[in-house]
């Protein structure tokens, strides 16, 4: 196995927790009410939009024209989307402090809106203790696509062979390995420190 000499992080519930719950159960007495919601208003590939560059209030607008009876809880999304976010995620972040102490060259891939990424760097001081990130809303790219792994290499010149990548979502840690990485699928801290043991970095 080559030697790792960077890590790199997703960072939505690898790092910090996200789930548009946390704000929706407010919103909504009904928990299956909520769930239609999300699975057919405010949809996950609605919010990857946002990911891939769209602005918030350009997918807001098109949304409410196309559901102006949701306008109050499409606005949320944006408006309250702080409420989504809890915090970190138990133990993430001290194993991230314990690879830069160890001057382990530590990154971020994440698919993220370039909006509540500036919000979140406010609010989550230790993102900017990252060498680098690479941000799909900067960027016009998401994960899996291989186009975003690549550009992460060519920026920060690193070699794939050389990188452990972490990611919850299965077909992100896919698409890392097919452009040559190595990558774990985040499972929770114990496990992530389990997997940083196995290749040596902890």
């Amino acid at each position: 196995m080559p030697a790792i000499d960077t890590v790199i992080f997703d960072i939505g519930n690898v790092l910090i927790e996200w789930n548009p719950r946390h704000l929706y159960r407010k919103l909504f007495a009904e928990e299956a009410r909520m769930e239609w919601f999300l699975a057919n208003i405010c949809t996950g590939a609605w919010n990857l939009e946002q990911d891939r560059g769209r602005s918030f209030a350009v997918g807001v607008r098109e949304l409410t024209a196309r559901h102006p009876e949701w306008a109050r809880e499409i606005r949320a999304y944006d408006e309250r989307w702080g409420e989504m976010v809890p915090g970190e995620i138990p133990g993430s972040v001290a194993i991230l402090d314990n690879l830069l102490q160890r001057y382990l060259p530590t990154f971020g891939i994440s698919n993220f809106s370039a909006e509540k990424y500036a919000y979140a760097r406010e609010r989550f001081g230790f993102l900017d203790r990252l060498n680098g990130v690479v941000i799909s809303g900067h960027e016009g790219l998401l994960k899996p696509d291989a186009a975003i792994y690549r550009l992460f290499l060519e920026r920060y010149g690193r070699q794939a062979r050389h990188c452990l990548f972490i990611d919850d979502s299965p077909a992100n840690v896919e698409g890392a390995r097919k452009i040559g990485m190595n990558a774990v699928r985040f499972q929770g801290a114990p496990q992530l420190e389990r997997d940083l043991m196995a290749h040596g970095l902890l």
